[in-house]
């Protein structure tokens, strides 16, 4: 062997690393061979179920096809929903009536076929998400069969479908201001409500993350407390109507004793805590008597309690209702409003121990401070309807009361 050959091992094999090549796509044939089984079948989907579950077919790689087949009856051209070029059946969900008797059966198949194979849920996902995105490429009634179909979904708790891929697709600024987002979502809920209890449906939104923006569903034009209860009303929705009330009526009142709070907790200007509280009374329509409460509320919450120390915390509770005592004044100002001061007072001294034995003291400052009229106090006194703490109270009141007749017979 010459110096210059380099030696090698005697029959050693050198191998190579073998390539994975994938099998092309072929969502045609795979598209072809279920529309043949709903057409074998004549759409009989109990039959086409079965076949479905039994056939030698890659689902996992053509999941989002075998939706597109179920819903549209065959193929769609990539990335929209107009209809491919294939085999088509015409027993898919948009071509029957827009009615829960012919939708239903429907709902209960994809169920069979999700209990098989699970893994599906996320093809129905996809495909789900990127129709009702597209949702002005289909006709009035094709939407209204898609929201007959979803709520359904939910009412059959299909396994897994989450709310929120039904319900932020929706919120796409050019579907909500054409007015088909409100149409869809309207269909939507008479649809769920038919077999579901309002709470069922509020929880439905809470999940789907749009409970607190039902008004985003409406055309910005549009998005008013007002059209929502006209346009709810008229479809037959009244008790939605109600719940969005209350809720809107709910976040005033959170708002308004934030910004209270805030105010009071800064010591700001008396008069100028005054003013914004006229201001938001005026723009949110609150009853007087809310307005009332949350005063209470607001002043009360600004007190930095200290610790376990009684006598301190008396103090302070006292000096609290002394210096806003002109804001209390300023909206007590029937019999009626004072008087539930007074159950306000009850009640939280009722209900924090710190406060039990201070509701005669608050109530004597708050006379002193022409907040709460003699008459108000006698009539709380002898009639007041809240049981909480009342002989307790009426009993701690007494003297007070002794003195405010004495003084009235000696006028």
């Amino acid at each position: 062997m010459s110096s210059k050959e380099r030696p090698t091992l005697g029959g050693a094999r050198i191998k190579t690393r073998k390539r994975n090549i994938a099998a092309p796509l072929d969502p045609t044939t795979f598209a072809d061979a279920v529309v043949q089984i709903y057409l074998e079948h004549e759409g009989d989907l109990e039959l086409v179920a079965k076949s479905i579950e039994s056939a030698d077919l890659d689902f996992s790689r053509y999941g989002d096809t075998f939706f597109e087949v179920f819903f549209i009856g065959g193929r769609t051209q990539p990335g929209t929903v107009k209809p491919e070029e294939g085999d088509r059946h015409p027993y898919a969900v948009l071509n029957c009536e827009p009615a829960r008797q012919n939708i239903l059966p429907s709902v209960l198949y994809i169920q069979k076929i999700l209990r098989r194979r699970p893994f599906l849920i996320k093809n129905l996902e996809n495909v789900m998400r990127r129709f009702l995105q597209s949702l002005e490429l289909f006709e009035d009634n094709e939407r209204k069969k898609l929201a007959i179909f979803t709520s359904l979904t939910f009412s059959q708790k299909l396994s897994g479908l989450p709310p929120e891929t039904v319900f932020q697709p929706l919120l796409k600024d050019n579907l909500v201001s054409k007015g088909i987002v409100l149409s869809f979502i309207t269909d939507f809920f008479k649809e769920y409500l038919v077999d579901n209890s309002l709470d069922d449906l509020i929880a439905l939104l809470k999940r789907g993350k749009i409970e607190d923006n039902l008004l985003d569903l409406f055309p910005i034009q549009k998005r008013t407390t007002e059209a929502f209860a006209e346009h709810f009303s008229k479809e037959g929705l009244g008790t939605l109507v109600e719940y969005n009330e209350k809720k809107m009526f709910d976040v005033k009142l959170k708002d308004m004793k934030s910004a209270l709070t805030t105010l009071i907790a800064e010591n700001a200007d008396i008069t100028e805590v005054i003013e914004t509280v006229k201001q938001r009374h005026k723009e949110s329509k609150l009853p007087d008597i809310e307005v009332v409460r949350i005063l209470w509320d607001a002043i009360m919450d600004a007190v930095q309690w200290s610790g376990k120390n009684q006598q301190q915390n008396s103090n302070l509770a006292l000096r609290q209702v002394k210096t806003w005592a002109k804001l209390l004044d300023s909206f007590c100002t029937t019999a009626k409003l004072q008087l539930e001061i007074m159950y306000k007072i009850q009640i939280q001294c009722y209900e924090d121990a710190k406060l039990m034995k201070l509701f005669p003291e608050i109530v004597r400052s708050l006379y002193d401070e022409e907040v709460l009229a003699e008459d108000t106090i006698l009539m709380w006194f002898r009639k007041g309807g809240n049981p909480k703490g009342r002989q307790t109270f009426v009993k701690s009141l007494e003297p007070f009361v002794k003195w405010l007749e004495e003084a009235e017979e000696e006028e």
